[in-house]
């Protein structure tokens, strides 16, 4: 499916969407609290206004492989997305068997999960109440979507890694309708490699690499309105198949403008999926 011609008809919002500024000097971000006097970040952040379109009217023609993300419906069994341990014994495997029937996988890996919600002027801390991430972002790069496996599953990972592997984020609304910091999604096919920046992201026990986002005009950037708790937004982080298939996908929060005054503020919850698919021999 070619966007190109429909995504003219689309209903779109304006929104300042935050992509790196080029400063010379490689990004770096603290996962945790930094040293002392040291800054959390080195990114420095450049609002562009951007026109989003909605793409509910074209949902369905959206594939992972062609523009990196798509929108499923999805009913979960959970029903407290805040507690950690049903998250991990139900939804964990609800994912697994999504992703499997979704991409032919032969096997998905949940790795990790986070809840969020935003609280006007918090902070976004690790340790308690995460907020929406407002800048663009991958969330892994060609060297760390790799180094994942390697970290995670290091008994089968020279297997693992010899067939095609991706990293998938699942993100759903934890209340719906979601009116408030809604995600912003940039079609595949309109990033050029030269616009994802390699960025150091430091643990306490190791650096991982994620992708900063430089602007190009022809980014095309697509949210879906209204979003309920049984929508689910699979979103392509990486992709070890260099056969012209999407590999990376920005993305980011936004501000929507038209966003009710009184709309109650973004919860949401995301995971993070490492998928493989067999080495053909």
């Amino acid at each position: 499916m070619t966007l190109s011609g429909v995504a003219e008809r689309l209903t779109t919002v304006e929104a300042d969407l935050n992509y790196l500024a080029l400063t010379g000097e490689r990004p770096r971000s603290y996962a945790d609290d930094p040293p002392p006097n040291v800054p959390r970040t080195t990114a420095v952040s450049v609002p562009f206004n951007v026109s989003i379109r909605d793409g509910r009217p074209v949902a369905s023609g959206l594939t992972l492989d062609r523009h990196g993300f798509v929108l499923v419906s999805h009913r979960s069994a959970v029903r407290n997305f805040y507690d950690n341990d049903e998250v991990k014994d139900v939804y964990y495997r609800e994912a697994e068997h999504l992703l499997k029937r979704l991409t032919g996988a032969s096997r998905a890996f949940i790795f990790d999960h986070t809840t969020r919600c935003r609280i006007p002027g918090a902070d976004d801390r690790r340790d308690g109440v995460r907020q929406p991430v407002s800048r663009v972002h991958v969330d892994h790069t060609a060297k760390s979507g790799p180094q994942r496996v390697r970290d995670l599953i290091p008994e089968d990972a020279a297997e693992l890694l010899r067939g095609r592997m991706q990293v998938i984020n699942l993100w759903r609304p934890i209340r719906g309708p979601l009116l408030d910091a809604p995600l912003a999604v940039c079609d595949a096919q309109s990033v050029d490699p030269q616009d994802l920046i390699p960025s150091d992201l430091i643990y306490r026990d190791r650096v991982g690499e994620t992708y900063s986002v430089t602007y190009r005009p022809s980014h095309r950037w697509y949210y879906f309105s209204k979003m309920n708790a049984d929508e689910v937004l699979l979103l392509k982080c990486y992709d070890s198949a260099t056969d012209g298939r999407a590999r990376f996908t920005p993305h980011t929060a936004f501000t929507d403008p038209t966003t009710p005054a009184d709309a109650p503020p973004r919860e949401s919850i995301e995971l993070r999926t490492l998928v493989f698919h067999p080495a053909q021999y």
